[in-house]
């Protein structure tokens, strides 16, 4: 079949796997020009490993390092001659070039945030590689239920105590227009709280550290996101900054119960299938793209992750910390200039000059290649075959 774009709102609902292919071989060209060094991981547990940040670490710590994955996702296969979700087809990508290359990497698909999935992955480090030296926790999900209550949570985007009015771009339509968001529930809050906050990461690393699973040397590292002032109501003084507080609350008491190195990671804006979501957002992450590719600073999801494992994570001198015991690899987007030039720029722009005060073309294409569309070198006109299955791993690696 011939798969094209088909897009609803902030999402495409369909998905091109020689793209996605071409996306994660451009990621692992990029790791492979980088000097990784000798020192890193070796064999790796990364939740939430099919897309963006998570994604990105994997193969980071594959293809610099040589190490073993284990990923955790949760993505959909192709159903009926229905192309699957771009997720799954990033997995079969890295797997197929991971086996060539003659590392081990093995996936689970399924809940994360279950107990079974859990016992699952321990079976196979168990089995396959006795321990984990690093833990990634790298989730975005709208909903979680928790296996221990059996009641389902949702999360919500939404500002605190007041609701919120600025600028918005409808990504869909090309529009700046203002949008008004309500006020969340003090049970929006609790909600959102138990669906993107620390409880699952720190209950994933009390089921490793009780099932002997974590190497001597182990660390963990969970991704999170501060942003500008302007955004602070929706994001990071809103339901989702809560549950990104309790994030952080997660991770001193994971050093505290298993003496293990547990960091939270502040990253850049970068356009994903989960900030696409968020009001307000694209408008800022356009003007901010426009100005970082002018200074030459700008960054994708793999020179992020490069940079964290370079510079921080396998440093020679370990991570450089904030006061609040943070990794800040967002440093060079809120750089005070880039936020004074953004300050200046946000109430001048408008639908008609959108294209000339922002890099909303830029935007636009990220968007489409979290699908696998807009990627060079692939031909959108010849007939795919929607339907690939993740590979096995061969004998000789398991």
């Amino acid at each position: 079949m011939i798969i094209e774009p088909r897009i609803r709102g902030f999402v495409c609902i369909t998905a091109h796997p020689d793209g996605c292919a071409a996306k994660v071989a451009s990621e692992i060209d990029y790791v492979r020009s980088n000097n990784m060094g000798a020192d890193g991981p070796r064999k790796v547990l990364v939740i939430g490993a099919s897309t963006g940040y998570g994604l990105s670490s994997r193969i980071t710590a594959a293809f610099g390092y040589g190490a073993a994955t284990l990923g955790i996702f949760f993505e959909r296969p192709s159903v009926k001659g229905k192309p699957a979700s771009p997720g799954w087809y990033n997995s079969v990508a890295f797997e197929k070039e991971a086996h060539k290359a003659g590392l081990y990497a093995k996936s689970i698909n399924g809940d994360a945030f279950s107990d079974t999935i859990k016992d699952e992955a321990i079976k196979y480090i168990r089995e396959d590689l006795g321990e984990v030296d690093l833990v990634i926790y790298s989730l975005a999900s709208p909903r979680r239920t928790d296996p221990r209550n059996g009641e389902t949570y949702r999360s919500v985007l939404k500002p605190i105590g007041k609701s919120y009015t600025n600028s918005n771009l409808d990504t869909d339509k090309g529009v700046v227009e203002p949008v008004e968001i309500e006020a969340a529930s003090d049970e929006e809050v609790t909600s959102t709280i138990k669906v993107m906050g620390g409880e699952d990461w720190e209950w994933w690393m009390d089921a490793l550290a009780q099932a002997g699973v974590l190497a001597q040397n182990a660390q963990t590292v969970a991704y999170s996101y501060i942003g500008p002032k302007l955004t602070w109501p929706i994001y990071t003084n809103g339901t989702i900054g809560n549950a990104k507080l309790d994030l952080e609350r997660a991770a001193r008491a994971i050093k505290d119960k298993h003496a293990t190195p547990a960091f939270v990671s502040i990253n850049k804006a970068l356009v994903t299938q989960a900030s696409s979501a968020i009001p307000v957002v694209p408008l800022y992450i356009s003007m901010l793209f426009k100005l970082m590719k002018a200074k030459g600073n700008h960054e994708g999801c793999i020179e992020q992750i490069v940079r964290l494992f370079n510079d921080h994570l396998y440093s020679s001198n370990g991570p450089s910390l904030d006061d609040a015991g943070r990794i800040r690899v967002d440093d060079w987007e809120m750089d005070p200039a880039i936020q004074a030039d953004i300050e200046k720029l946000w109430p001048q722009v408008n639908t008609d000059n959108l294209y000339q005060l922002t890099d909303y073309e830029g935007y636009q294409k990220d968007f489409l290649a979290l699908f696998g569309f807009g990627l060079p070198g692939v031909d959108y006109s010849a007939d795919v075959e929607p339907d690939r299955p993740i590979p096995s791993i061969p004998e000789e690696l398991s």
